[in-house]
């Protein structure tokens, strides 16, 4: 690896050791590490030179919210591109890659984005309450923030979200899948990137994956499937499909490879932290040619 590559690298695990082991779960049922893990991310949009504005709403009597930094296009602002994860967790579980892996990406992002001046607006969001009992209800975070930029009218270009982009295995068999015939189409090896997204998405699905295919040494595989079909839609961008939007998601696919999803164990020491790094660097490319194209 590069120098920038190394400082890269040790930037997120510094993040991820942050939210997983200096704060662990974090969730309405613990509001003071829900805040915590809030606080770090404002203080870390504050480093970069980034005003952060907040969406704020209660869940379960908790007052909670979802944090936005914005970038303004050039010349054409009204055409907008999002990154984002969410930084909650499911109880007894630090949540080392799900999902302070993917804040931990769209964090690095808004940094090497800080001073740039793109053509198209984007924006780094940080959704509260994606894990259950929130998930695909009314009171999950990027639900909220999607339904508001609906009534807003935005014009919302591109939605990207980072969730648990940690996990990469070499060992044959180590990559299962929700139906039985992916399997006999796809790699059963758990070492490639997953950029997947609805019917609806596809064009988005394929600009996102050769700009990966191009610019990383990462294997990628791309998928633009039915929502309907188990964990197509297990994160924050299936809000931005109900809402009409295109929206993809990057991951390592989570429970379809990670034995350590949802349990005490998913903890820092299990992050393939050289290639996450990476992924986020294939990322920046990703939101270079949206942002321009």
């Amino acid at each position: 690896m590069h120098q920038l590559e190394i400082e890269l690298r040790d930037r997120l695990r510094r993040h991820v050791e942050f939210l997983a082991s200096d704060i662990g779960e974090r969730h309405v049922g613990r509001p003071d590490a829900l805040e915590a893990a809030a606080k770090y991310i404002e203080s870390q949009f504050i480093s970069f030179g980034l005003p952060f504005s907040t969406q704020e709403y209660s869940a379960q009597g908790i007052a909670v919210r979802n944090i936005e930094v914005e970038i303004r296009g050039s010349d054409r602002a009204d055409e907008i591109v999002i990154l984002g994860a969410h930084y909650d967790s499911v109880p007894n579980c630090p949540a080392a890659n799900d999902n302070a892996s993917g804040i931990a990406g769209t964090l690095e992002l808004a940094r090497r984005f800080a001073q740039a001046k793109p053509s198209r607006t984007i924006r780094f969001v940080a959704w509260v309450n994606e894990e259950p009992p929130f998930f695909q209800t009314q009171q999950m975070g990027s639900r909220v923030y999607s339904t508001r930029c609906k009534e807003r009218n935005e014009n919302i270009v591109a939605m990207i979200t980072l969730e648990t982009i940690g996990c990469f295995l070499d060992s044959p068999g180590s990559q299962t899948y929700p139906l039985m015939g992916l399997g006999l189409l796809l790699p059963t090896v758990g070492n490639f990137l997953a950029v997947v997204g609805n019917l609806s998405s596809r064009g988005l699905v394929r600009t996102c994956a050769d700009v990966l295919r191009r610019e990383t040494t990462l294997p990628i595989e791309a998928q633009a499937l039915p929502g309907i079909i188990p964990g197509i839609g297990w994160s924050d961008h299936w809000s931005f499909w109900e809402e009409g939007y295109e929206a993809v998601m990057f991951t390592d696919t989570a429970p379809y490879r990670y034995k350590h999803y949802h349990t005490p164990q998913d903890t820092p020491d299990k992050i393939d932290f050289d290639r996450m790094t990476q992924v986020v660097l294939g990322s920046e490319k990703v939101l270079v040619h949206l942002s321009e194209k």
